[in-house]
C-alpha cells in the first residue's frame, strides 16, 4: 500500500507510477496547469479537472477547461498550458506509464511556434 499527502508547496503535486510503485500508469495531480510545451511519442496524457479553469493549447487550438472536465491530449499531439485560475486543480493519468530512460525520451519539448504562439 502507499498513501501519497498533499503537497501545497510541490508546483505538481503529487505523482506515483513505475519509478516508485508497480503502477503500469503514472497518476498525479496538479494545482496549475504548466506552461511547457512538449509532446510525447506514446503516452497519453488525460486530465480530469476537479476546479477552477485552466486554458489549454493543443496544436493551433486554445482549449478552456473548467471543472467536470476531462480532455485525452494523444501521442504526437503537441501540447502545453497557457493560464490557470487561482484555485485550478486537475488529476491526470499518463498511459502508458514509463519509468527512467524511457519517460525521459519520450518526452519532447518544442518550441511555442509549433503550437502558432
Amino acid at each position: 500500500m502507499q498513501i501519497k499527502h498533499l503537497d501545497p508547496a510541490a508546483r505538481k503535486g503529487w505523482y506515483a507510477g513505475p519509478w516508485n510503485s508497480d503502477l503500469d500508469i503514472s497518476i498525479g495531480y496538479a494545482h496549475m496547469g504548466v506552461d511547457e510545451p512538449h509532446l510525447h511519442t506514446r503516452v497519453r496524457e488525460i486530465y480530469m479537472v476537479a476546479q477552477g479553469v485552466s486554458q489549454l493549447r493543443v496544436e493551433h487550438q486554445t482549449y478552456l477547461l473548467a471543472a467536470g472536465d476531462m480532455v485525452v491530449v494523444e501521442p504526437g499531439e503537441a501540447h502545453t498550458f497557457l493560464s490557470s485560475s487561482s484555485d485550478y486543480l486537475h488529476f491526470v493519468i499518463h498511459t502508458p506509464g514509463l519509468a527512467g530512460e524511457a519517460a525521459r525520451q519520450e518526452k519532447i519539448l518544442i518550441t511555442k511556434d509549433r503550437l502558432g504562439l
